[in-house]
């Protein structure tokens, strides 16, 4: 299948799996997964990052206008799009030479549950700083970021391992 149409079908496919069914948990007042972030992971490296942070934005700006969120998360998802390739660099030890090759599949475990975590926390906290914004309210942000990005990444791994080709 094409891959810019693969990642079209992906765009939608977690905007609405996020807008229509994720939005609507809320289980013991912490736990709220934010699957769509999978985009920024699934994505390919690119040279031009235009196009990736664009849709990215368009991504999180339009879980805000469902979620009537004021932008958090067009914000939270930018940031961590923008930094995936400093934590790509850190983790897999790939350059810009290596990118055209590179494949989220095809590393070992070790390194994409670092990765996945790091970036996943990173939103996050970054989310639910904004949503409280006030020091008072450090500990509900500390608590919605653990309980939050647990249930994010066992949903991130469990669809991933599901969805996986066999080999």
């Amino acid at each position: 299948m094409n891959k810019t149409i693969y990642f079209g079908l992906l765009f939608f496919f977690l905007l609405f799996l996020q807008v229509f069914v994720l939005n609507n948990i809320l289980f013991l007042g912490y736990i709220n997964p934010y699957l769509y972030i999978a985009f920024v992971f699934l994505y390919p490296l690119n040279k031009n990052r235009f196009p990736f942070l664009l849709a990215s934005f368009i991504l999180g700006l339009s879980v805000d206008f469902f979620s009537d969120s004021g932008g958090i998360h067009a914000f939270s998802i930018l940031t961590i799009a923008y930094v995936r390739l400093f934590f790509v660099k850190i983790y897999f030890r790939k350059y810009p030479v290596d990118y055209p090759f590179f494949n989220l599949q095809s590393e070992s475990f070790g390194k994409v549950f670092n990765f996945v975590v790091t970036l996943t926390f990173l939103h996050h906290f970054i989310l639910f700083s904004f949503a409280n914004f006030s020091f008072q309210n450090i500990s509900n942000v500390l608590l919605n970021t653990l309980f939050s990005g647990i249930f994010t990444l066992t949903l991130y791994f469990l669809g991933s391992y599901i969805f996986s080709k066999r080999q």
